[in-house]
C-alpha cells in the first residue's frame, strides 16, 4: 500500500491547504497570522463568528459533497465498466430535483427540502433498477439506457414545474437545480457518510479490481459478482443522494476527478477511492470559494464553476483518449 501513502502525502496537506484557503478568502480577507490566532482560540470576536460560525461549516460541506460525488462516480465506472459513467447515470439528480422542488412549492422548510430530495433519488434508483432488471437479468449496457430514459422523463417534470411555478419561487428553485451551498451549514453527516463508504470499500479494493475487468473473469475468480454489483448499486446511490441533498446537483465532480486520478495514479481501487474523496473535496471546496468571491458580493452557484471547468477538462481528456 506505498501507493496509497505516497497519494495521501500529497492530498492531505493539499486538503488542509484548500479548507484554509476556503476559510480566509471571501468578502472579508483573513490574513494567515488572523486564522491561526482563531485557531489558537484567540483572535478577534467578529473573525470568530465569520470563520467558525459560517465559513468553516460551509468549506467542510463543500469538502464532504466533492468527496462524495467523485467516491459515487468512481464506483459508478467500476459498476459500467464505462470510465465515463457519473454519479448521475441512473437519474439520480432528476428524482431528487423533482423531490426538492416539490417540497419548495409547498413552502416546506429546509430539513423537509432535504429530506425530499434524498427521497426522489432513491425513488429514482429503485424504479431505475427494477425497470432495467424486468423480466430477467439486466446488464450494464440495459442499466445506462433505463438511467438515461428515466433521467429525461425527470427532466420533464423539472421543466413543468419551473413552468408553473410562482415567479417568487423561481430563484430559489434554479440555484438548488444549479447546485448551491449558500444553505450547507451541517457537515457532519455527510462526513460522515464519506468516511464509513471509503472505509468499508478500500478492503475490497482487490476485489473491485477484479470486476473492473469484467463480470466473468470475476466469477471465474470467485467473486460473488451479483452480490458486489448490487452493494455497489446502493453505496453510489447513497453517496449522490446524500450529496444531491446537501448541495443540489453539481455536475462534472463525479465524473472528472476519478478519471482524471485513474490517468495519474492507476486503477487500483484501493488507492483511487481514498484519492477520490480527498482531489473532490478539494476541487469543490475551490470551486465554492470561487463561486463566492467571483462576483461578490454577489454568489454564483458553484454548479456553474464546476461546469465551466469541468467541461474543457472533459474535452481534453477525450481528446487524449484513444480511439
Amino acid at each position: 500500500m506505498s501507493g496509497l501513502r505516497r497519494v495521501l502525502a500529497v492530498l492531505l496537506p493539499l486538503s488542509l491547504l484548500a479548507l484554509a484557503a476556503g476559510v480566509a478568502i471571501g468578502s472579508v480577507s483573513i490574513s494567515p497570522l488572523e486564522l491561526w490566532a482563531v485557531v489558537r482560540g484567540q483572535g478577534d470576536a467578529l473573525h470568530r463568528i465569520l470563520l467558525l460560525d459560517l465559513r468553516l461549516p460551509r468549506a467542510l460541506s463543500a469538502f464532504a459533497v466533492g468527496g462524495l460525488l467523485a467516491v459515487a462516480g468512481a464506483l459508478m465506472q467500476i459498476l459500467l465498466r464505462n470510465p465515463l459513467a457519473d454519479p448521475y447515470v441512473l437519474g439520480l439528480s432528476g428524482g431528487a430535483s423533482v423531490g426538492a422542488l416539490t417540497a419548495m412549492l409547498a413552502g416546506l422548510g429546509a430539513v423537509m427540502i432535504g429530506g425530499a430530495a434524498f427521497a426522489g433519488a432513491l425513488a429514482s434508483t429503485l424504479i431505475v433498477f427494477g425497470i432495467a432488471h424486468g423480466a430477467g437479468s439486466w446488464s450494464p449496457v440495459r442499466l445506462l439506457l433505463t438511467g438515461v430514459v428515466v433521467a429525461a422523463g425527470w427532466g420533464a417534470l423539472v421543466s413543468f414545474m419551473l413552468a408553473v411555478s410562482p415567479s417568487s419561487e423561481l430563484p430559489g428553485m434554479l440555484f438548488w437545480l444549479m447546485g448551491d451551498m449558500a444553505h450547507a451549514r451541517n457537515p457532519a453527516v455527510p462526513m460522515a457518510i464519506l468516511l464509513v463508504v471509503v472505509l468499508a470499500a478500500v478492503p475490497f479494493g482487490r476485489t473491485l479490481n477484479i470486476l473492473a475487468r469484467g463480470p466473468q473473469q470475476a466469477a471465474a475468480l470467485g467473486v460473488a459478482v451479483r452480490r458486489i454489483e448490487w452493494l455497489l448499486h446502493l453505496a453510489a446511490a447513497l453517496l449522490a443522494a446524500t450529496a444531491v441533498t446537501v448541495a443540489g446537483s453539481i455536475g462534472f465532480v463525479g465524473l472528472i476527478v476519478p478519471h482524471l486520478l485513474r490517468l495519474i495514479i492507476g486503477n487500483d481501487q484501493r488507492v483511487l477511492l481514498p484519492a477520490s474523496a480527498l482531489a473532490g473535496g478539494i476541487l469543490l471546496v475551490l470551486a465554492d470559494t470561487l463561486a463566492r468571491t467571483l462576483i461578490a458580493p454577489e454568489q454564483l452557484p458553484v454548479g456553474v464553476i464546476t461546469a465551466l471547468l469541468g467541461v474543457p477538462a472533459f474535452l481534453y481528456l477525450l481528446h487524449r483518449s484513444p480511439a
